[in-house]
C-alpha cells in the first residue's frame, strides 16, 4: 500500500505537466504563461488567506465565529493555493473545484473598525417583527 501511494505521488506531477504541455500546444498559449499564471494566483490566494486567517482567529477567540468553521474554510483555501502553486493544469482544476465548493454557506463575518485596533460585527438598522 505504501508503494501505491508513493507511485501516485511520483507519477501525478509528471502526468500533470504532460497534460499541461499538451493543452498549451493545443491552445497555442505558451507553457510558461499557464505555469506562471497559476503560480502567481496561488501566491496571491495564500497571501490573502494569511491575512483573513488572522481576522478569523481573533473572531473565534472573541466568540463571534465558530473555530471549526474558520479552520475548515482557511484549510480549504490554503490547500487550493498550494495546488495552484504546484505546476500543472489538472492540479489547477482541482484547486478551482475546491474554491467553488459551497462550504460554510451562511452568515459572513465582516470586520468594521471600531477604534484603534478593535473590530465589531456589522449590525442591521430598521424595524423588526417576529415571524411565527
Amino acid at each position: 500500500m505504501r508503494f501505491v501511494v508513493l507511485a501516485i505521488l511520483l507519477v501525478f506531477p509528471a502526468a500533470d505537466l504532460y497534460v499541461t504541455a499538451r493543452v498549451a500546444r493545443w491552445t497555442g498559449v505558451p507553457l510558461w504563461v499557464w505555469l506562471g499564471g497559476s503560480f502567481l494566483a496561488g501566491l496571491v490566494l495564500l497571501r490573502n488567506e494569511r491575512i483573513e486567517f488572522r481576522a478569523r482567529t481573533v473572531a473565534a477567540l472573541r466568540g463571534d465565529q465558530s473555530v471549526l468553521r474558520g479552520l475548515l474554510d482557511s484549510g480549504r483555501k490554503v490547500l487550493a493555493a498550494l495546488l495552484l502553486i504546484v505546476p500543472g493544469l489538472v492540479s489547477d482544476l482541482i484547486a478551482l473545484v475546491l474554491l467553488a465548493l459551497p462550504l460554510n454557506v451562511g452568515e459572513e463575518f465582516e470586520l468594521q473598525p471600531l477604534y484603534a485596533g478593535r473590530y465589531r460585527r456589522r449590525t442591521f438598522d430598521g424595524d423588526y417583527r417576529r415571524v411565527d
